[in-house]
């Protein structure tokens, strides 16, 4: 089974998808057409630049391989948080001090933006504030004290730091020895907002096609600079062009494939609690995640449906680096949510679902230009094909930011963007063949550091 079959596979069964009402399907693309800007994956990052363009006056199509939001930007765990997935001093380490906290200001931004559009654009997408980071015992709680500390001095980003005497009043787990309490972050339904950006995307006047997997790309004129996008139904014509596919290219830009790697991760929903134990979980509503490498990560979601409101635990880990699904998939992942949280052991799975993010070497985010990646003749004409990925798990927030930074770019302002592409990043080791046996192995080292 390829990755993509195993990918279709996961997207069957997701929580996300169930408790959605679906606009009709956008048309497949079937005609040869032109506009200013094509952008390829309708994915958070692709529809927040198309509104960010849209906004500046740009003529923006959006082509969606299978439907809008299909992909990560719809089944993930739902954690808009601060920061990247990497540490800041990987930042500092290359670009300084100075830069590094504009990266970080960069993903406050971002979260005020996810509050704007949801106010702008009426998205009703289940908002619920506040993002717990938990420590399993005294030697992590060190380091992450020691990391509230830092973040505090040099970025002066506050946290509220929770004693072990404390944390029962913030989780009913024993699992957990202490943690810390970022207020600005939280989480939300994800395919909620992913279809509420897309509509408002349109509102702005954004033609979107779905179904319209890009075969190629190539120079439609060197001499006036445009690019052509084909999908097996028609092409796009455009002065500029944005892949925003991720894991999802599939050959388009194979330079760039080399630089990230599909990463499986999975949650499970359970059967609907009674309100009050799902209150006593996690008292203040906040999103969750432990402070492994290898992590979990959960929060107590609620769906209302007419009079009713439906509250579930969302549980999600078991990251796979082989981009094979784990065997029996939603009792072990039962087994985990059971072991953090005892008073769920009898509580069943209703949805057991997962996908794939797009993970780069060092966990930074990888954006840039296309003819930067490539040599010689390879990248002429490719100067305006700007690339967002690199996400490494860490991208719901950043996506929204990431689709307002190209759109500066593109509008001629690109300081903010070149921020982020001045970062080096190298591609992954052993080739198409052993790159994944490689991860794998490392993985296993950084499970066994935490375990010990």
């Amino acid at each position: 089974m390829t990755f993509l079959d195993t990918d279709c596979e996961l997207a069957r069964h997701s929580y996300y998808d169930a408790t959605v009402r679906r606009p009709a399907s956008a048309p497949a693309l079937a005609a040869d057409i032109e506009c200013d800007v094509a952008i390829v994956g309708g994915g958070l990052a692709g529809l927040s630049a198309a509104i960010e363009l849209a906004d500046r006056g740009y003529q923006v199509v959006v082509l969606e391989a299978r439907q809008i939001g299909w992909g990560a930007s719809g089944r993930n765990g739902g954690q808009a948080l601060a920061g990247l997935a990497c540490e800041q001093e990987t930042i500092e380490a290359q670009l300084g001090l100075d830069e590094a906290r504009r990266v970080w200001a960069m993903t406050i931004e971002a979260l005020t933006l996810i509050q704007q559009r949801c106010a702008r654009f009426q998205i009703d997408c289940d908002w619920r504030p506040g993002y717990l980071s938990l420590a399993v015992n005294q030697r992590k709680a060190r380091a992450l004290q020691a990391w509230q500390l830092r973040m505090q001095s040099l970025y002066q980003h506050e946290t509220a730091w929770i004693p072990p005497q404390q944390l029962p009043q913030w989780i009913a787990s024993a699992r957990f020895h202490s943690g810390l309490h970022d207020p600005i972050s939280g989480h939300l339904h994800p395919l909620k907002y992913s279809l509420g950006l897309a509509r408002g995307a349109r509102q702005l006047g954004v033609r979107m096609f779905e179904n319209s997997a890009v075969i190629a790309l190539d120079a439609a004129s060197t001499a006036s600079g445009s690019l052509r996008v084909r999908t097996a139904g028609g092409s796009v014509r455009a002065a500029h062009v944005l892949l925003a596919g991720n894991v999802y290219l599939q050959g388009v830009a194979p330079v760039l494939e080399s630089r990230i790697m599909p990463v499986g991760t999975y949650i499970i929903a359970s059967e609907v609690l009674d309100a009050g134990l799902a209150r006593s979980l996690i008292p203040s509503g906040a999103a969750v995640c432990d402070t492994n490498f290898v992590l979990d990560y959960f929060r107590v979601a609620s769906h209302s449906d007419t009079d009713t409101t439906e509250h579930r635990m969302l549980y999600g880990g078991r990251v796979s680096y082989s981009t094979s699904t784990p065997m029996n998939l939603a009792a072990s992942m039962q087994r985990r949510m059971a072991q953090t949280f005892p008073q769920l052991g009898g509580v069943g799975v209703e949805f057991a679902w997962g996908g794939f993010v797009d993970i780069s070497m060092n966990r930074a985010p990888d954006f840039g230009r296309l003819s930067d990646r490539m040599m010689g003749s390879a990248a002429t004409g490719l100067s305006n094909v700007y690339y967002l990925q690199g996400f490494s798990g860490h991208g719901l927030a950043l996506t929204g930011m990431a689709g307002k930074l190209v759109a500066e770019a593109i509008d001629g302002d690109a300081q903010r963007f070149d921020t982020f592409s001045q970062l080096r990043h190298r591609e992954f080791p052993g080739g198409k063949l052993l790159r994944t046996p490689a991860l794998v192995a490392g993985m296993a080292y950084y499970r066994l550091k935490d375990l010990l």
